[in-house]
């Protein structure tokens, strides 16, 4: 039978649940693990975003937004089945699977693919397959730890977006330094060796049971939740928002302060870092203040920089603090919805709502560059794509409220 709202919010309440609750032997080295992997993984996920003004220059394109943008759609959409598989074969099984198959990519890009403009696509697109292990990682987490340190467990696990730093990081002074083969093949090193530890030491925890149900069943039933679609609001605005920045904000510093190619690179590594930084932090408070009160206050800090950043403010300081604040929001909510996903689905179906929700993440980051730069092209400034992140955060702001008074009503139901 396909779980309903109301079953969903009740089993996965904690009962009597504490955040002194014990964690099970292995659960650290689990999510150390996932972390890393994840990490390891969004790593070659964005080899090409810092890559993408080099081979504008190289005239292999007048405009990469769609080459940056291409692994973050797939990489997206590819969660929703992903995510399914999760929870049919687990992730001892799906994490060094899907790590290997992305060597493929990585090495074709670096060996191949990276000369043509056309192949630069090809390769992008299963480049996306990276991507898709933030829906592994998710619902492997969950299955450890206590249903009171999940938030705490997911935000933490989270860092491991950071494998974006380390792209923008590396990528770029690997290739002026040692050569246009050398980000892929280290990047591709990583991917193996990650693989290697994750079959030898990944174990699914003892108390997940596969689904027995049919991917497309299993689908369908998450499909028919309201938190899914809450969630996935939620998420397509935090996340996506940073993975947007994360891509384009190079391009937007280049165009709207002129800056040169490395400095925008290092100055969009500090927004991924601090983005990182404060996402376990959401899990955290999640855990101690409720997902709904940390998303709220996210959703504020994000608005309020958004209306900041619409007058193109100088760059010093006031555009540097109200980017990194706006980093620190979006990091904030990313770190709150799957704590709020945790508290309220039910552990068998995690997976597959995890799936959907980081599908929307994605695709959150991917359409805001394509935006931008057709906005950017028309009238000469970042300012309106700026003010519709600012419509979409109070559209953010309404589903959490939404979402509290939802869960208010079923506590009151439960009680009763």
């Amino acid at each position: 039978m396909a779980p309903s709202d109301a079953n969903i919010h009740s089993s996965s309440r904690p009962q009597g649940s504490s955040v002194d609750a014990p964690v099970p032997a292995g659960a650290w080295r689990a999510l150390v693990l996932a972390t890393i992997g994840f990490g390891v993984n969004f790593w070659a996920w964005a080899l090409l975003s810092p890559l993408g003004p080099i081979y504008v220059e190289r005239g292999l394109t007048a405009d990469a937004s769609l080459l940056v943008a291409l692994p973050v759609l797939v990489g997206s959409l590819g969660r929703i089945p992903v995510g399914a598989l999760t929870d049919r074969f687990g992730a001892r099984l799906m994490f060094p699977l899907t790590t290997l198959i992305t060597v493929i990519p990585v090495v074709f890009l670096g060996v191949v693919g990276q000369y043509d403009y056309a192949t630069l696509l090809v390769g992008g697109f299963f480049l996306g397959i990276a991507g898709t292990t933030f829906a592994i990682g998710v619902p492997y987490v969950n299955s450890w730890f206590p249903p009171a340190k999940r938030g705490m467990a997911t935000g933490l696990y989270g860092v491991g977006m950071g494998g974006t730093a380390i792209s923008a990081f590396t990528t770029v002074p690997l290739l002026s330094t040692i050569g246009d083969v050398a980000p892929f093949v280290v990047a591709a090193g990583a991917l193996v060796l990650f693989a290697v530890v994750a079959w030898l030491l990944m174990r699914n925890a003892p108390t997940w049971e596969p689904s027995r149900r049919s991917i497309i069943a299993q689908s369908a039933a998450v499909m028919k939740l309201t938190v899914t679609w809450q969630a996935c609001y939620l998420y397509a605005l935090s996340f996506g928002g940073y993975v947007a920045f994360s891509v384009f904000l190079p391009t937007m510093l280049q165009n709207w302060y002129g800056l040169e190619a490395a400095d925008a690179s290092f100055r969009m590594a500090g927004f991924v870092i601090v983005a990182v930084v404060m996402r376990p932090l959401g899990g955290v408070l999640s855990d101690r203040l409720g997902a709904s009160r940390t998303l709220l206050i996210s959703y504020v800090a994000v608005a309020l920089m958004a209306l900041v950043l619409t007058a193109q403010p100088a760059l010093m300081p006031i555009g540097t603090i109200a980017f990194t604040t706006m980093a620190a929001g979006l990091g904030l909510g990313s770190g709150a919805v799957f704590a709020l996903v945790s508290q309220t689905t039910d552990p068998s179906v995690v997976g597959s709502v995890t799936g959907f929700v980081g599908a929307a993440g994605g695709l959150g980051g991917f359409v805001p560059p394509l935006a931008m730069a057709a906005i950017h092209r028309v009238s000469g400034s970042y300012s309106l794509g700026i003010a519709l992140l600012l419509l979409a955060t109070l559209g953010a702001i309404a589903v959490t409220v939404l979402v509290a008074r939802g869960r208010s009503r079923d506590i009151e139901t439960a009680s009763g």
